[in-house]
Order: C-alpha cells, then structure tokens, then sequence
C-alpha cells in the first residue's frame, strides 16, 4: 500500500511538473517583452535604413515598455546582419531592420544567398515604401525620359550610370530594356557619391533614392526625368511617373522592413506586427517619414510577405531579361 501511494504521489508530482513546463513559456509569451529588444541593422550609423529603424525604435520603446535598441552590423551589401539574426533565437528579442536590397533583391539575383527572405525570417511589417528617381545633371540637354534615351543613342561613348549595389543596377536596366538606350554601370560607394558623380559629369544619368536626390533637384543642380513606378512623388510634383512617361515596365517600389527569426511564437509575432504599426503611424513618426518622401505602409506580415515574394519574381525576370551576372 504505501508503495502504490509513493506511485501514485510521483505520478501526480510528474504530471504537474509537465503542466508547470506548458504553462511557462505561454506566460513568458504573454509578458513579452521582459527585457531590452535588440535591433539590428546591416548598415553603419546615419545611412537610411539606420534612420529609419532608430525613428521606430524609439516609439516602439515607449509602446512595448521596454528599451528598444539599435545595433550597425554594417558589411556585405547587409548580408552579414540578416545571416546573424536568421541565426539568433527565435523570442522577439533581436530583430532585423532591413531595406529591399538584402531580402527580395538578393534572392533574386544570388544563386547562394546563405538565407532566404521569407523562410528564415518573418515579415512584421513595412516601415515605408518610396520609389526611386531618375536624375540627371541640370546642363543635360534632356528634360524627360524619351530625350534622354535618345541623347544616350546619339552618345553611347558617354553612356552611363553609378550604382552601389542590385538596387540602382536593376531599376536602370529595366529602363535600358524599356528604352533600348545604352548605358555602362560605374560603380560606387553611395548614394551621396552617385549624385555627385551625375553633378560633375563623371556619369550621364543615375536612378537613386530620394532622400539625397530630393534636395539637389529643388536646389537646381539635377534634373529629375521621372520617378519609378505609377505615382508621382509628392516631394516633387512635377516630376512625372515612369508611367506618365510612357514606360509602365520600370515600376519599382523601394522598401524597408521589420523582421524576426523564423520560429518566432504567433504570440509575440502578432504583439510586434501590432506594435510597429502603431509606431509607424504614429503622427511625429509619419511625418517624420513622409519629410524624407517615404510613404508609411498599411501592409499586414501576411501582406508584406506576398510583396517580398512578388517583388522576387519581378526581379528575377529583369535579371534574365538582361542577362545580368552579380557576385556576392
């Protein structure tokens, strides 16, 4: 009998202990976050993906209740930050701020991208969305996209572009497709070096980002010919879509992002996709974003994560269509 009874007690005992273990991690879930939250951006201080992530950091502190930090990874194109958090524990604490170029763009164009986009991460949200600007310098005879094409024909010896990195490469050969223009690429080391390339007539033309462009195109010293996709940038009125232009082919929205580790609990992925919308549209945030001609966006993770997979595919097919080769 007092055999049975000693059973009977480590059995009961056991079967507490195991309701206590199912139990724990549902109510670590529930008080997420307990502790700081780690950013991590593939990219040094003062470029656009670290403003952006810090303008959201510090809002996401004061929703989650803790401490929201940012943490420059810089190296290999933002690479080596997405291959850190696709390596990191999947419990909401170290997340990845990253733009269009390390996620859909690099899936796209490297055969051996060491992670994939939306297998080892989950999308949490948009931060914003923007397009790009085609530019030239203000002594370029064009003022729209069919003249430069044809002054490029007229002058291919002088033909062509910066870029950093896939992001700038792939928009201007999706118009060089377009147009049937020639232009050689130039590489560079940013978007500040770009523009100033175009300025100095080191390079022809250049397709780049807005936040640099913005200025010098309301100073006078670039021409904007148009900015790509179907809508005109509010910065610029009247700068005209690659629509209105007549080539609805060069539709390309930039992005930047949220992520967290695959194998993040639905429980947190849901606290954090809710809390970064309410960052992100929070009115000192958005009009912080729409100062740098970024466009909040509404797009829910499962949304986000149809955009990075259709942006994909549009990017691959660029790639084949010029026969572009990239390295890692």
């Amino acid at each position: 009998m007092r055999l049975a009874h000693c059973v009977r007690a480590l059995l009961a005992f056991a079967a507490l202990a195991l309701a206590a273990l199912t139990v724990a991690p549902a109510c670590a879930q529930s008080d997420y976050p307990t502790r700081p939250v780690k950013v991590v951006v593939g990219f040094g201080a003062g470029g656009g993906t670290d403003i952006l992530a810090r303008l959201v950091a510090a809002k996401l502190s004061d929703i989650l209740g803790q401490q929201v930090v940012v943490e420059n990874r810089p190296g290999a194109a933002g690479h080596l930050a997405a291959q850190y958090v696709a390596g990191q524990p999947g419990d909401g604490y170290t997340l990845l701020a990253s733009p269009i170029g390390p996620m859909s763009i690099s899936a796209a164009v490297y055969s051996d991208l060491k992670y994939s986009p939306t297998k080892d991460f989950i999308p949490l949200a948009v931060i914003g969305q923007f397009p790009l600007i085609l530019a030239v310098s203000s002594s370029n005879p064009a003022n729209n996209v069919k003249e430069l094409a044809a002054y490029a024909k007229l002058h291919p010896d002088k033909a062509n572009y910066p870029s950093t990195s896939p992001t700038f490469v792939i928009p201007m050969e999706a118009l060089k497709l377009a147009t049937g223009m020639p232009a050689v690429m130039i590489p560079y080391k940013s978007s500040e070096e770009m523009i100033l390339s175009v300025m100095q007539g080191q390079t022809m033309m250049t397709i780049v980002d807005p936040p640099p462009t913005v200025p010098q195109v309301k100073a006078g010293k670039l021409k904007a010919l148009a900015v790509t996709g179907h809508e005109r940038l509010p910065e610029l009125p009247d700068v005209p879509s690659m629509a209105e232009a007549g080539y609805p082919s060069v539709d390309i929205q930039v992005w930047s992002g949220m992520f967290a580790p695959a194998g993040t609990p639905p429980a947190i992925v849901a606290k954090l996709a809710k809390s970064l919308a309410e960052a992100i549209h929070d009115p000192t945030v958005t009009a912080r974003l729409q100062g740098m001609a970024i466009s909040p966006s509404n797009d829910t993770p499962e949304q986000f994560k149809e955009l990075i997979e259709s942006d994909i595919v549009k990017f691959r097919n660029v790639v084949k269509a010029a026969n572009l080769k990239f390295e890692d």
